[in-house]
């Protein structure tokens, strides 16, 4: 284990070096710190909440509405607003996982102009390791659906560099369904569990 290489106070603070991490309490307020790498990775403050300030997590939605979508194959989903992306691990609607891990991932997803023509309607998370589709079978509707909105909630497994992304696969009828992208109906969002 490591010991104890150094400490130091100053302004109400003590500062307590383990081996090349920092822990840092503030006596005024009571805090506690943990560093590594120069970086606050942990914070509890005076009444016990725990912050972690590069535990990964993101949400993000769509910019726009994506219309008539292609049938016949998966369909990237595109998701070009960031409302948040701590450490930094979503870029072009791909979430890349930074360590191995269990991963809560989410999304809901507002689709307009279904086709009851079409066969079936899957979408879902993809990721490195595996697929977690939802199905709809849009001929049980009587009529073209104006709004419908789904949801995919996933524990996934997930080893550093594996991705995951959003698709939707129509099969059979016309390119019509369209995604809704504004005031947040539709979104992908994630975080690291365990």
């Amino acid at each position: 284990t490591d010991s104890t290489s150094g400490s130091g106070t100053g302004n109400g603070f003590e500062i307590i070096q383990i081996g090349v991490n920092n822990y840092m309490i503030n006596r005024e307020t009571g805090f506690i710190s943990l560093y590594t790498s120069n970086a606050e990775a942990l914070k509890i403050d005076s009444a016990g909440h725990v912050t972690k300030p590069k535990q990964p997590a993101f949400y993000a939605e769509t910019a726009s509405t994506q219309s008539n979508l292609a049938t016949g194959s998966a369909q990237t989903l595109a998701f070009g607003v960031e409302i948040f992306d701590q450490n930094a691990d979503f870029a072009s609607n791909t979430f890349t996982a930074p360590v191995s891990g269990r991963y809560f991932l989410h999304t809901t997803l507002r689709f307009e102009a279904i086709d009851t023509a079409a066969t079936y309607i899957l979408w879902g998370i993809v990721t490195s390791n595996r697929q977690f589709y939802s199905i709809l079978d849009p001929q049980r509707f009587s009529a073209d659906v104006n709004y419908y909105s789904v949801q995919q909630t996933v524990l996934a497994d997930m080893d550093a560099s594996d991705t995951a992304h959003v698709v939707y696969l129509q099969s059979g009828g016309t390119a019509q369904t369209d995604l809704q992208g504004a005031d947040g109906y539709s979104y992908f969002c994630g975080h690291l569990v365990a």
